[in-house]
């Protein structure tokens, strides 16, 4: 029992001196990787995995099996280079639900606004004190929810209706169409000013999560630009 203080200790030197290795391991193909830097040779990080970049054409994976992903699962279609950095691209979002988990972020509609160019709905710039987003490509589906309401939840349990006006791009980025923003990620809800208020929420936050949902007789709940509780 004398020695117990000294195994102790041993082990507390062990852990201190092996695990940061752990921390900064590289990955192979198909690996766990939080950022680029976790992936072996010319690899990079997609979506959580390391993976060939398709800028530079590299074929390290192909091959080589990867679990396949649940169900409702949206996968990365590549990747774009923005500022010295990549950021994965979707073509898809996650499927929608009665209550379907997103990143609110807020977004300048105005002209002259980080938003970039007009709305992709109607070509047009918007006032931001009416309450309307831009949702992730996936979720925007070439325009289908154009003009369509959406119920937007914060965890405080505000609610607001929401008019959706434009595309959140989660393929394209990094130009003057884009304010040279990098590729939206494929679960955003990005909302007006308006929608923040009405939330309770404070834009310098930059993103929160919230739920939201399709309204489909939204004239029936309430009027446009009017808080739903």
């Amino acid at each position: 029992m004398a020695n117990m203080p000294l195994l102790l200790s041993l082990c507390l030197i062990y852990t201190i001196s092996f695990f940061p290795f752990l921390a900064f391991a590289i990955s192979s193909c198909n690996g766990p990787c939080r950022t680029f830097n976790d992936c072996d040779g010319e690899l990079i990080c997609i979506n959580g995995k390391c993976n060939d970049d398709p800028e530079l054409g590299t074929h390290v994976c192909e091959g080589v099996p990867s679990p396949p992903p649940p169900s409702g699962y949206c996968h990365s279609s590549g990747s774009l280079r923005c500022k010295g950095q990549y950021y994965p691209t979707y073509t898809c979002s996650p499927q929608i639900t009665s209550s379907t988990s997103a990143i609110l972020t807020n977004n300048d509609f105005s002209e002259g606004g980080d938003g970039g160019g007009p709305s992709e709905c109607d070509g047009k710039y918007h006032n931001n004190s009416d309450p309307i987003v831009a949702l992730s490509t996936g979720w925007y589906n070439g325009g289908f929810r154009c003009g369509k309401m959406i119920k937007i939840t914060a965890n405080n349990g505000r609610s607001v209706l929401a008019k959706v006006v434009d595309e959140c791009d989660s393929l394209r980025g990094c130009d003057e169409e884009h304010s040279d923003q990098p590729p939206c990620k494929n679960n955003i809800v990005n909302g007006s000013d308006a929608v923040w208020s009405a939330l309770g929420l404070d834009t310098n936050l930059g993103e929160v999560d919230v739920t939201w949902s399709e309204i489909r007789n939204a004239s029936t709940l309430c009027l446009f630009g009017k808080q739903l509780v």
